[in-house]
């Protein structure tokens, strides 16, 4: 039997849980330290067992993934290297910062263990266990960053555990790793947070911001909803790369300020289309750090029980939906709600399904 022990059986951690739990050979332990959280885990049938003992989570472990917040993983590193591991036990993490997890590791003496950093490359606009789910990693990333020390058969043997989980297993160097992904997601979560922000202080002197920055705005600063203390944590780990992307970054905004001072028309088509041009080349349909949704919009009459009738309808076709917002401001069209769904099949299914009824706005 195959023991793996999670500490931080959140939405990462639980997923990974319920890829594992109920698989023959295999055994699924979670740890927490809060009491209330180890029942709600066994309540949820997350897991097999769970703890808040630290030792007896541990204890013939073959696996072990380390959940937890970025700022806390060198300590739970420390703590795990005090304890009597299984010879040949695996030890992974899954945060979204890699080399300063990986100094830590190297610098603590493993006595017949071994640790891979991990990165599965996919999310959930919701938090918690309640939102974990065993489709969640299927046809997304996972990133490896192992130790050049790694022996080959190690890697090999947690890259086959982690196919079990659908995703697509990938090896990167750590530092490479931080490069790309400060890039990709987590530069976009600070202008994000910064555009969200200035139109914050504009509102203050005029609620139109507000009451204006409906459909197109609220989507591309959707990020910015992220989890506050989380985000602290990976920003503050991944610093030196996002102080250079974030100079990167004014020199890309002051040669808009320049392009509009001197009144450059061709040059802000230019950018616009060395935009668009890389942008369509960009994967579609496959799973990442910034979660994608799939919006649709109906016309509705302004009738009592309208939306109920809707999410009736989509659920008695076992039509997931992720989010449901009544759009107040969509010029000459009242009454519009958008209906959001977190792949394009469940999209269009709603969309065929419903135009039957509403007209529906793709």
């Amino acid at each position: 039997m195959t023991k793996i022990t999670i500490f931080g059986v959140g939405l990462i951690g639980g997923s990974l849980a319920l890829c594992y739990k109920g698989k023959t050979g295999f055994t699924v332990t979670g740890h927490s330290p809060n009491p209330k959280s180890v029942e709600k885990l066994l309540k949820r049938n997350v897991v097999d067992e769970a703890t808040t003992s630290m030792a007896e989570a541990v204890k013939n472990a073959d696996y072990i993934f380390i959940c937890v917040p970025v700022g806390s993983l060198e300590t739970y590193l420390s703590e795990l290297n005090k304890l009597p591991l299984k010879p040949g036990c695996l030890i992974s993490d899954v945060g979204s910062t890699k080399a300063s997890v990986m100094e830590a590791a190297e610098a603590l003496s493993w006595n017949g263990v071994h640790f891979i950093g991990g990165h599965p490359m996919a999310g959930s606009e919701r938090s918690g266990v309640e939102a974990a789910s065993s489709h969640l990693f299927e046809n997304a990333f996972y990133v490896l960053t192992p130790a050049a020390n790694t022996p080959r058969q190690e890697v090999d043997k947690l890259s086959g555990l982690l196919k079990l989980t659908k995703a697509q297993i990938i090896q990167v160097d750590a530092k490479q790793h931080d490069d790309i992904v400060g890039a990709i997601s987590h530069l976009p979560h600070i202008i994000a947070v910064a555009l969200v922000n200035q139109i914050r202080a504009y509102n203050e002197t005029n609620p139109l911001y507000q009451n204006l920055a409906a459909g197109g705005f609220r989507d591309i600063t959707r990020i910015a909803s992220s989890d506050p203390v989380i985000w602290q944590d990976i920003l503050i780990n991944n610093r030196e790369i996002l102080l250079k992307l974030l100079t990167d970054w004014k020199l890309e905004v002051s040669r808009f300020i320049d392009l509009l001072q001197q009144s450059d028309g061709e040059g802000i088509t230019r950018q616009f289309q060395l935009a668009g041009d890389f942008r369509s080349k960009l994967p579609e349909r496959r799973k990442g750090m910034i979660t994608s949704l799939y919006d649709i919009y109906i016309d509705i009459p302004d009738h009592p029980g309208i939306i109920g009738q809707v999410t009736t309808a989509l659920g008695n076709e076992k039509i997931n939906l992720s989010n449901i917002q009544i759009v107040e401001s969509r010029e000459d069209v009242p009454g519009v709600l958008r209906l959001s769904f977190r792949n394009q099949e469940d999209a269009d299914r709603a969309a065929e399904m419903l135009k039957a009824q509403y007209a529906v706005h793709v």
